[in-house]
């Protein structure tokens, strides 16, 4: 059997279980799709993340969480009533 390849560096690893036919169907998807499972388990929790508004990765995160409105800008005003 081929030893699996180490980790990236911070990962986590879980065990999850599926039932026979999500099995039969995943590993199906990974042979047509020339994908690993760990793949495939990428792209899905990539999209479940996004479809909840969450960021993926450090840099879309940062970009989130920049301000609409920087601190030291004034705000816009309003036109001026009674001209």
């Amino acid at each position: 059997m081929p030893r699996r390849a180490d980790p990236p560096s911070g990962s986590r690893r879980k065990l999850i279980a599926f039932d026979a036919e999500t099995w039969h169907a995943l590993h199906q998807l990974s042979k047509d799709s020339l994908k690993s499972l760990q793949d495939l388990a990428d792209e899905a929790f990539a999209d479940l993340l996004r479809k909840h508004g969450r960021p993926t990765d450090l840099k879309q995160a940062l970009r989130e969480s920049v301000r609409r409105l920087p601190a030291n800008d004034a705000p816009a005003r309003g036109k001026k009533q009674g001209s």
